[in-house]
């Protein structure tokens, strides 16, 4: 178990960058964008929990997805675009099969053939809802994109990306390897916490070269993140189990992005796009295009 943390120091210079990049980001959108920045912190201020439903006019058919009431940001954001006509035109630039189907990449519209795609979107970010375990990666699920953990480290969506979970069946020998990845993941995540907390006495034990005093100190923190994740070990919940073996999804997605709603009628449309021939990328080889969306009564 020990070797599976990474180094004091390693551990300290990740959780730093990422906390640094994202600051930076952070920065920018507010520069380039003010407007945009504004309405975002007022869409935050919501108190509405109702849900929203939404119909997605594609090339190879239709779908509905609800929007959930309890990641309002997220809803809301979602809403505005759709109102704007912000997806009309783009394209599913992202299909991969037994994964999921991507799209929300304003640069996707005139896109060229071969194209690389997936860097598009709004200037700014939506801040994490993550309602786990009560919403996870089944199949169906529609959840935000976004930068991964070492330039984002609060798992910020992007502010316009989206992606609909497909996956497959999974066996309960499967589900047992998941529940261990989600435990060896919760500890390498309370174990960079604990490093961050203590950073200051790090860097002066480094700087004097005690590396005795930093393995002493290292071999204490995974005592105490050992102890700290067996009192309230990751497990998958009955509804997660009984979904994954029996509808499919992604758990390995699940607790690190946002999901945000789900599709609730035209699966069958979802089923056909991740199906589709795909070339660099993952990108589809013919244009699967979203014409329009709209907010149903």
């Amino acid at each position: 178990m020990k070797n599976f943390f990474l180094p004091l120091v390693v551990a300290m210079g990740l959780g730093s960058c990422g906390t640094q990049a994202a600051a930076d980001a952070a920065a920018s959108s507010m520069a380039d964008d003010g407007k945009a920045q504004q309405s975002q912190e007022n869409m935050t201020q919501t108190t509405d929990s109702s849900n929203v439903k939404v119909e997605v006019e594609t090339t190879m058919g239709s779908f509905t997805v609800l929007l959930y009431g309890d990641t309002p940001r997220h809803r809301d954001n979602f809403v505005k675009l759709v109102r704007e006509g912000y997806y009309d035109g783009t394209l599913f630039h992202r299909v991969i099969n037994e994964f999921m189907v991507q799209a929300g990449d304003p640069d996707s519209r005139t896109a060229k053939p071969g194209q690389q795609l997936g860097a598009g979107g709004p200037d700014y970010k939506i801040d994490a809802e993550i309602v786990y375990p009560k919403h996870f990666h089944k199949r169906g699920a529609l959840a935000a994109a976004r930068q991964g953990d070492q330039v984002n480290p609060t798992r910020q969506s992007s502010g316009s990306q989206f992606y609909v979970v497909t996956g497959k069946k999974l066996a309960e020998g499967d589900l047992a390897r998941i529940e261990q990845y989600m435990q060896q993941s919760e500890r390498q995540s309370v174990f960079n916490r604990k490093v961050q907390e203590l950073r200051r006495q790090i860097m002066q034990m480094q700087q004097a070269g005690d590396q005795a005093g930093l393995n002493a100190l290292q071999q204490r923190l995974i005592a105490e993140t050992d102890s700290e994740v067996a009192a309230n070990p990751a497990r998958l919940t009955p509804e997660q189990r009984t979904a994954y073996t029996t509808e499919g999804g992604t758990p390995h997605l699940d607790g690190q992005y946002t999901v945000f709603g789900e599709v609730v009628s035209g699966m069958d449309v979802i089923d056909k796009i991740e199906k589709v021939p795909t070339g660099a990328g993952d990108r589809p080889r013919e244009d699967v295009r979203i014409i329009k969306m709209k907010i149903k009564d």
